[in-house]
């Protein structure tokens, strides 16, 4: 009988791949709170876990035929689920980041990915029991 990580783990390691992802946006936000006309952006949590649930997650495939075609990286990261966000407040020189929101943000996503961590740890805890037979 062979052990299937994607059927023991289900969701839970793409959940712990996006809260990584996410920490990253929002770090890069963070960083960019003073360089003018930055938009700040965020991962959508509810497209990509409709991408993973409905299969849609393949890779966007694209061949550039032309060397005047627009480069595909931007809409790659828009089909990720990676959105820009509206401001409440938006500065006078076009910035976007919000640097408090932006911190709670980072702190609720560390918070998630810590519990996140803490679940895959349990369940590995219980296939290794499983494994040694105890």
């Amino acid at each position: 009988m062979s052990l299937s990580f994607d059927r023991a783990l289900g969701l839970h390691e793409q959940a712990l791949n996006f809260r990584a992802d996410r920490a990253s946006v929002l770090a890069n936000n963070i960083a960019n709170a003073d360089t003018p006309n930055y938009q700040a952006r965020d991962l959508d949590f509810a497209s990509v876990l409709e991408a993973q649930q409905t299969g849609a997650d393949r890779p966007f495939q694209a061949t550039r035929t032309h060397a005047r075609h627009l480069d595909v990286e931007g809409f790659i990261d828009q089909a990720a689920g990676l959105r820009y966000r509206i401001p409440t407040q938006p500065s006078v020189d076009g910035n976007t980041v919000e640097v408090q929101a932006e911190q709670a943000r980072y702190a609720e996503n560390a918070i998630d990915f810590q519990a996140s961590f803490t679940f895959l740890n349990s369940k590995f805890k219980g296939l290794m029991t499983a494994l040694r037979g105890d």
